[in-house]
């Protein structure tokens, strides 16, 4: 079939590649380029590096407009395919392509509605995870659903560790649901079950309650990493958690809050077991050992998170 695709981070690029070895892309569109990292450095989406790589034409925009619109009608493509654009499709975009737009989303849907659904879903504890292709429609993530796989994702993978994997299963059924629509046996059942919403993680959904019990401290640090970053207190300064794990059977147990330096490793109490930090980041410094921030620490000995 012939195309368009819309999408910007790198966790839609095998979507893109998988459906531009078998259709025919018309356009791919994305969101401009933007200042990243410390220099501020303009730079193009992944999914814009991707295209261009592929030969494929690229619209690059920040609003789906009118504007828009009338690229995409003037390509004429039977179906449009978006994954993680950044930005809400209206009428009379959302019914340009002959046969619409279909989405692929990162949970099982109803549940996890939203802009993080895999952060939210990580978070909650959710035993399972998984992809779902739908029928865009005006309201949010609620249109019906083609085909939903769950995907098993590592019991210790951080948020952007499950998205990988996440989009590569997704990438797989969204071919399938793009094939059988060109066949003309696609078949879409509405949602079933109560939605929840998954919106957009803020800064404060990173720091660290110590008094809760061990696993959901883990499934925080979990689903806020790498962004926007699991962190706590410690002298009115915020320190960044970047790695973390389970701490050894043998550690010793610790109030909630409460440092102990370990071997290469600093644990930190929770509400049940400790979590083991290998890896942090202190305010105004570079990321650096958790073992190596904790010997350089002027008072080493009464150390307590959240402080």
């Amino acid at each position: 079939m012939r195309l368009v695709f819309a999408g910007t981070p790198a966790v839609a690029v095998p979507t893109l590649r998988a459906l531009a070895a078998e259709h025919e892309i018309a356009a791919v569109i994305t969101r401009p380029d933007a200042p990243l990292g410390r220099k501020r450095v303009l730079t193009e989406s992944p999914v814009a590096a991707a295209a261009e790589q592929l030969g494929l034409p690229v619209i690059k925009a920040a609003r789906l407009d009118d504007a828009v619109t009338e690229q995409v009608r003037a390509l004429g493509a039977a179906l449009g395919v978006i994954v993680a654009y950044g930005g809400i499709v209206r009428e009379p975009l959302l019914s340009t392509p002959a046969k619409g737009w279909i989405n692929l989303h990162f949970s099982l849907l109803p549940r996890w509605r939203g802009a993080a659904p895999v952060q939210r879903a990580l978070i909650a504890g959710d035993a399972e995870l998984g992809v779902a292709v739908f029928q865009l429609v005006a309201a949010l993530d609620a249109g019906d659903v083609f085909a939903m796989r769950p995907v098993a994702v590592p019991d210790d993978a951080t948020a952007d560790v499950a998205l990988e994997v996440l989009a590569k299963d997704g990438a797989s059924l969204t071919l399938d649901v793009v094939a059988d629509i060109a066949d003309g046996t696609a078949l879409a059942r509405p949602q079933e079950g109560d939605p929840t919403l998954a919106p957009k993680l803020t800064l404060d959904d990173g720091a660290i309650d110590w008094n809760a019990p061990f696993e959901q401290v883990y499934a925080r640090y979990r689903g806020v990493t790498p962004e926007p970053g699991a962190h706590t207190t410690l002298g009115g300064a915020r320190l960044k958690i970047l790695h973390a794990a389970p701490a050894p059977a043998d550690s010793p147990q610790l109030d909630p809050g409460t440092m102990h330096g370990a071997k290469a490793a600093v644990l930190i109490g929770t509400g049940t077991t400790p979590l083991a930090v290998t890896r942090v980041q202190p305010a105004g410094k570079g990321p650096m050992g958790a073992a190596d921030w904790w010997r350089g620490l002027r008072d080493g000995g009464s150390v307590r998170a959240g402080s």
